[in-house]
């Protein structure tokens, strides 16, 4: 029998968030006190008015049957209504495309709008899933790298060196996955700008952190002159309303777009839960002061992780603008060891972070830049302050 997978799936990675969690519980299914800083993931409880919605649905008793594939009309047109009020994007219900998740948004887009032989500029560092489904499209990702020092934004300029003719769609987050950064109006625009010039070129503007935003407003890319019909964006319920599990994303785009992405989701897996819908109807239309308040706790831990990073010798971090991560460069340490483990590279800090300060981490090299790693601080505070106390007591013992 021929056991060989098809080469599209050979020439992409397992995600390197849910392996370092699966890891992290191995360790933990043995006893180990792990403290798991690894997955992007709220540690809040959906808020009740979403939870009460989602019951009284299943009480009804009207919503057993299969959903429209874009997903209910209501909830579809809440969603455009929110970026019309919030976002100054003229959307309306035919843009929006209710997917289960917004993982499933990105790849319903770029199974609907790419061809093998197409390239697509990915700003670097960058969520993991971004490199790997461009993949599978066969189609060819063009890491762009921003710097540390500029905040790990990438430039118009950097953008601009970057276009070939085969390029088709640039994808980047904001608030941003894994470093935090948040792109402000005047960068926007600037990449705007560049976009124009090509008359192919589409922007994917991947918006999960749209709340986590310690700057204020999101600005949409979607928002500037002209970019309406050049732009996807990706955005859902999972971490400003703390919905992981309830598994709701969605894109707004230009209508022929978005009937793509209805045919690619029909095909693959329908619609998304109609129970979800019913909660995640009530999480857009409802009171935000719970998402406002899990956001202020972010943001307290925000500066708490960052003032005790700065503690740690050789470790150098940005000050995060949104989202709850922190990418810092960890390098220092490479070539380093406590006598029995040598630290090479981002993947053996991580393992040494596990075995040691029982801290779990994710390698840099997943989000495209391999002299750092990903730390998530959706975690209680105490859990925080102890997580980095380990890290630095465990990378004093690197010679």
């Amino acid at each position: 029998m021929n056991k060989n997978l098809s080469a599209r799936i050979e020439a992409i990675q397992e995600s390197a968030t849910l392996a370092m969690a699966a890891k992290a519980r191995e360790f933990k299914n043995r006893g180990v006190d792990v403290i798991n800083l690894s997955l992007g993931e709220p540690d809040f409880k959906t808020p009740q008015h979403i939870c009460e919605a989602a019951k009284k649905a299943i009480d009804d008793g009207k919503y057993f049957a299969y959903p429209p594939v874009a997903g209910y009309q209501d909830l579809r047109e809440a969603i455009a209504a929110k970026y019309q009020k919030e976002n100054n994007v003229p959307y309306k219900a035919e843009n929006i495309v209710v997917s289960n998740g917004a993982k499933q948004s990105i790849a319903n887009t770029m199974l609907a709008l790419l061809n093998k032989g197409d390239e697509v500029i990915v700003f670097s560092p960058f969520w993991v899933s971004y490199d790997a489904l461009v993949r599978l499209t066969e189609a060819t990702p063009v890491l762009v790298k921003g710097t540390l020092e500029n905040d790990f934004k990438v430039t118009a300029s950097q953008l601009e060196k970057a276009i070939t003719p085969k390029t088709r769609a640039l994808i980047f987050s904001s608030p941003c996955n894994p470093t935090g950064s948040v792109f402000t109006r005047k960068e926007l625009e600037a990449i705007a700008q560049i976009v124009l010039k090509h008359e192919n070129l589409l922007v994917i503007a991947d918006e999960i952190y749209e709340h986590i935003n310690f700057m204020g407003d999101q600005v949409s890319i979607a928002s500037l002159p002209d970019m309406f019909d050049r732009t996807i964006t990706v955005n859902g319920f999972a971490k400003g309303f703390a919905m992981t599990g309830w598994r709701v994303g969605y894109i707004a785009a230009p209508k022929w777009i978005a009937d793509g992405c209805n045919k690619v989701q029909g095909q693959l897996t329908s619609a998304n839960c109609s129970i979800s819908q019913r909660g995640a109807l009530a999480a857009i239309t409802g009171d935000l002061k719970p998402t406002e308040s899990m956001v202020k706790e972010y943001h307290h831990r925000r500066d708490v992780v960052y003032n005790l990073l700065k503690e740690i010798p050789g470790v150098k971090a940005n000050y995060p603008q949104g989202a709850f991560y922190f990418f810092p460069d960890v390098s220092s340490y490479f070539g380093k060891s406590d006598g029995t483990k040598a630290v090479k590279n981002s993947d053996d800090f991580c393992m040494y972070m596990l075995e040691k300060a029982h801290v779990s981490l994710v390698p840099g090299e997943a989000f495209g830049d391999e002299k750092c790693v990903r730390i998530s601080y959706a975690a209680a505070e105490k859990d925080l302050i102890e997580a980095m106390k380990r890290m630095k007591n465990s990378l004093a013992e690197l010679k």
